[in-house]
């Protein structure tokens, strides 16, 4: 081999190199900008000092991609998502709900948030973020213009179902003048008369906290009992010996504290130390100091609050779920939060009684106007329809229930001429083309011996038109599915199963069963209760926030792995003491 041909091999075996080098950077920081995405941590993470010095001693040759080249990654992921999301809702046949709500950042800028709820195409539903989008001034008609200016780059101004949001003076002139325009382009169902939706998940916490004003002397004696004993090591041992010599104790329950800003906290705290009465009550025996413990009428009223606050907790655990509840299931459990509300207005305790009348004042405020919604929901789950209304309206006055019905029945005979008229004169429908035209021979015989059944398919249809009955009639006129053997059922895939039979009250059920209440997407860097966000740098670009959160949404839907923290588990803290006497013992 000549000296020119060693030269030419060894320069394509440097090129080669180079490639697979460049091809590993790449791919390496793809890598990284996906975990900093997936655990939304800050874009220059990787070039700490500590992530530097780790990196190395994994790799010394390893080359740490650059902060601007994490951003432009996850700038092109976002892009991409984008067009792909963009697709999707162009292609399902169902309209979408909107949940908006504004967010502070730690220089005070104002961002819209909106997030899009719909079913689609497998019959899942989703929730994704469209928007997190600056806004200045963050006034009534500047919100509503970007929010048409943002349904337009989207293309489904004229697919929106309903809009969630927070009961404020500033939303609902927002509301008024972006309803205004989207009839004004022919966007919205009845004029609008279904666009309206309450956030109820910032209702019931309104509700609650409303009430617990009343009882706050019982649920402060609770919270001092268990940070006097978590707060001293000789404390919690004394607490365990009492425990031992009470007996009956399960104490591998965590005894928790409450958390501020959270309901279910407090409930789990409350139901947590009605397990260990009987221990608190005897825990001055062991320590003269403790004297906090509640009186026999108080730990009685905090069984009462308990039973008062599991519906709430209920509820808002559903609310929170990451599978996006249907709001057939929200029907039941806001209609179980009034029952308790209903009973406990003739409570002898005259405190959990004036609980209950002011809780009561807060609710009827929102559930006339929402009630509708939730309950159209829960007559399209074929398991309920308007016999479980029945039930649950005539316990709850028996005097109002017909004239309750009714009109739920009027808005669903309402609804479904709008959907059944619009399938006539598109001919749009969530149904799979039609593939007989390049079906192999095989199947086109198959399909032939099916012959006798697909005749008497046409023959049950006949009869529907006969008898001038609709979809939705027939759908009515069926029993109700048992909820013994149906317990569990997705019934979102039931109107799957059963679209062909329903094309065009599959689509309505897809509308209504997709209706979020409540404005906040699920385990995201936002906690219920709290518009502030301080979670990025000052100089962190406004559209680099929306990138990073909305393609965060897009991939990985809030997700995370990330294990509960600092849980007041009494397992472990005796376990803690149990350590220390065996290291004292050795």
């Amino acid at each position: 081999m000549s000296h020119a041909q060693v030269v030419e091999a060894t320069s394509q075996e440097n090129m080669e190199f180079d490639n697979e080098v460049e091809q590993r950077e790449s791919q390496f920081a793809g890598i990284c900008a996906s975990m900093i995405l997936a655990h939304d941590l800050p874009f220059n993470f990787l070039e700490l000092e500590v992530m530097r010095k780790y990196t190395e001693f994994l790799n010394p040759n390893a080359v740490i991609p650059p902060t601007n080249v994490i951003e432009a990654y996850v700038s092109h992921l976002y892009t991409k998502e984008k067009l792909k999301l963009k697709q999707e809702l162009a292609s399902i046949p169902n309209r979408i709900s909107l949940t908006f709500d504004l967010w502070e950042s730690n220089t005070t800028e104002t961002y819209i948030c909106l997030t899009a709820h719909f079913v689609d195409a497998n019959w899942k539903l989703n929730s994704k973020v469209l928007n997190f989008r600056l806004v200045y001034p963050p006034i009534a008609a500047e919100i509503s213009e970007r929010m048409i200016e943002l349904l337009n780059d989207w293309g489904i101004e004229k697919k929106i179902f309903s809009l969630t949001l927070d009961d404020s003076f500033e939303n609902n002139v927002m509301l008024e003048q972006l309803k205004n325009q989207l009839c004004l382009r022919n966007g919205l169902l009845c004029d609008g008369e279904f666009f309206h939706a309450h956030c109820f998940a910032c209702v019931l916490k309104l509700i609650a906290e409303e009430g617990l004003k009343l009882v706050s002397g019982a649920v402060y004696g609770i919270r001092d009992s268990i940070m006097f004993v978590r707060n001293s090591k000789n404390r919690r041992t004394k607490f365990k010996e009492c425990i031992e010599k009470v007996g009956g104790v399960d104490s591998s329950v965590c005894l928790h504290l409450d958390m501020s800003m959270s309901l279910n906290s407090t409930y789990v705290m409350l139901e947590s130390a009605l397990k260990y009465r009987h221990v608190f009550e005897s825990f001055h025996l062991y320590d003269d100091n403790y004297q906090l413990c509640p009186l026999a009428h108080e730990w009685k009223r905090v069984e009462k609050i308990c039973a008062f606050l599991l519906p709430f907790y209920e509820t808002a655990n559903m609310i929170n779920d990451t599978t996006h509840p249907t709001s057939n299931l929200c029907f039941l459990q806001v209609w179980k939060v009034q029952c308790v509300l209903v009973d406990s207005l003739g409570d002898e305790d005259k405190v959990i009684k004036r609980m209950a009348e002011r809780m009561m004042s807060e609710f009827d405020k929102y559930w006339d106007e929402y009630s509708v919604v939730l309950a159209l929901g829960a007559v399209l789950d074929p398991r309920m329809k308007f016999s479980t209304l029945a039930y649950c309206y005539s316990k709850l006055d028996p005097s109002t229930c017909e004239q309750k019905l009714q009109l739920v029945k009027r808005k669903l005979y309402m609804l479904f001429d709008k959907y059944s008229s619009k399938s006539t004169s598109s001919g749009l429908k969530r149904t799979t083309q039609d593939q007989s035209s390049t079906m192999p021979l095989q199947k086109k015989l198959k399909s032939l011996s099916h012959g006798l059944f697909n005749e008497l398919k046409v023959h049950q249809r006949q009869l529907v038109t006969e008898t001038r009955k609709s979809q939705l009639d027939v759908y009515l006129d069926e029993s109700n599915l048992d909820f013994h053997c149906y317990e569990d059922m997705d019934v979102l895939q039931w109107w799957k199963r059963n679209n062909n039979r329903f094309p065009d009250l599959s689509i309505l059920a897809c509308d209504l069963l997709s209706v979020p209440i409540a404005t906040v997407a699920s385990d995201s860097e936002f906690c219920m209760g709290s518009r502030v966000f301080n979670k990025y740098e000052d100089r962190t670009l406004p559209t680099n926030v929306e990138t990073r959160i909305c393609t965060r949404s897009w991939l990985y839907n809030f997700v995370s792995d990330d294990r509960e923290g600092d849980r007041d588990d009494l397992d472990g803290i005796m376990n803690e003491i149990d350590n220390g006497e065996k290291m004292v013992q050795a």
